[in-house]
């Protein structure tokens, strides 16, 4: 995983996963992202190598309390974005997909900002 975009995207679809289904593993998420198994594989070593997901023998991906804690701010950021975007007049397809870009490079402060707008 090169950068911290790509990282937030892999937290962020195994908890959207997690809420779809019981359980979670690589091949659900390449199948998400329409990635292949084999970048999956590298993206989910690097996340457990650095702590935030632990997988299982039997290959079955859950987070770390720290992955759980990054997962759920980097969808919260999402959600939050997309609502303040439609809020003011996108249509939601296009408050998605830009919500989805912004999240991972917006500064925390101006993130506030929008949120406290976002949630009035």
């Amino acid at each position: 995983m090169k950068d911290h975009e790509s990282e937030e995207m892999y937290l962020e679809t195994i908890l959207v996963l997690k809420g779809e289904r019981p359980a979670v593993r690589s091949i659900d998420i390449a199948d998400k992202l329409g990635y292949a198994k084999s970048s999956v594989s590298r993206g989910v070593s690097l996340l457990q190598d650095r702590g935030y997901i632990k997988v299982a023998d039997d290959g079955f991906i859950d987070f770390t309390e720290k992955g759980a804690k990054k997962a759920e701010s980097i969808f919260d950021r999402h959600n939050t974005l997309t609502r303040f975007f439609v809020g003011l007049g996108a249509d939601s397809e296009l408050a998605e997909r830009n919500a989805c870009r912004i999240e991972h490079v917006i500064d925390d402060e101006i993130f506030d900002l929008i949120k406290r707008s976002a949630d009035k």
